[in-house]
């Protein structure tokens, strides 16, 4: 089910993420399907049980997915309003960890839509 290249620049955990995250929007995984257990996808794939752990943590905090405990972890209902602001904050994380205030950012939104406005007119 997944394909992992020991060899990419792209760290392991991250590979799970985005095909997970690929599985979901082609509609092979739904809401409530369960994903394999750490040990498995660990074991099916030559890795270590924590890198696994790690990427779906990460797509828990971002709310792709849910667990429950000593169940497993299930795909997550996302609705199209979450989706966004999960794809608004995608963007933004990285401009506040490089250090633009928020009041820089509202200013950069605010011109942006200034401008769209004007051109519209």
């Amino acid at each position: 089910m997944f394909l992992i290249r020991i060899q990419s620049k792209e760290p392991i955990y991250e590979q799970i993420q985005s095909q997970i995250l690929r599985f979901i929007e082609a509609g092979v995984l739904s809401p409530g399907d369960r994903l394999p257990s750490v040990r498995q996808l660990a074991s099916d794939n030559g890795i270590n049980p924590n890198t696994v752990a790690r990427a779906y943590a990460k797509l828990e905090e971002n709310g792709y997915v849910y667990n429950l405990p000593k169940k497993g972890v299930y795909v997550a209902e996302i609705s199209s309003g979450t989706e966004k602001k999960k794809t608004i904050l995608h963007v933004l994380r990285p401009l506040k960890e490089s250090g633009i205030t928020k009041e820089e950012m509202l200013e950069a939104v605010s011109d942006l839509y200034q401008e769209e406005e004007h051109a519209e007119n």
